[in-house]
């Protein structure tokens, strides 16, 4: 790591490592992605499987298995994994890069189903999900790891509107990790030179 990485300042927490360290892959997505605005619906299709298949794992092991979820997931095309059979969520429990758990890999199925009904209905998944905040960042300033929440009124709007659509392993704290890691909420701390 160079001189100058070294000297940012950043959040000062662990994404799921229970340590105050960072893994390069960490690193990495705090530095380019994790508040950052998305607008891509493949991108925002993938976030939202891999939010889901964090339930009850660190961040830091979705980000370690994260190449081996886009392969696995062909490259998150919805329209591909809306399309998945039995053969293939077979091919998906061997896999061993990836986590192999039925319900998570039958709801990322369901997910892309879902996900292409809110195409069809909004032109695009991106105006859907921005549509809660008017295309608005909400920016919490934060500046304590203790003032970050695990959900609030929006992440529970938002969870109860996707439920009501059909997708499944979205509730109200996944869906407020999943509105951060596409950029709808900004919880950076105040300090963090990666705001």
């Amino acid at each position: 790591m160079g001189i100058e990485k070294m000297q940012k300042k950043r959040c000062d927490f662990s994404f799921g490592t229970g340590e105050r360290r960072f893994s390069e892959k960490a690193l990495l997505y705090h530095d380019t992605r994790w508040c950052k605005p998305e607008h891509r619906d493949k991108e925002l299709f993938a976030m939202l499987v891999l939010e889901g298949m964090q339930a009850g794992v660190s961040w830091n092991l979705i980000l370690d298995k994260e190449e081996n979820f886009r392969r696995a997931f062909d490259g998150f095309d919805p329209k591909t994994v809306a399309n998945y059979g039995e053969q293939k969520v077979g091919e998906l429990l061997r896999d061993k890069g990836i986590i192999r758990n039925r319900n998570k890999i039958l709801a990322a199925v369901s997910n892309a189903r879902a996900f292409l009904k809110v195409q069809e209905e909004y032109g695009t998944f991106d105006s859907f999900i921005w549509s809660f905040t008017e295309g608005n960042v909400i920016d919490h300033h934060l500046s304590n790891v203790k003032d970050m929440p695990a959900k609030n009124e929006l992440s529970e709007r938002v969870s109860a509107e996707l439920k009501r659509r059909g997708f499944k392993f979205v509730g109200p704290t996944i869906v407020y990790s999943y509105l951060q890691g596409i950029g709808v909420i900004n919880d950076h701390w105040e300090h963090c030179d990666f705001r």
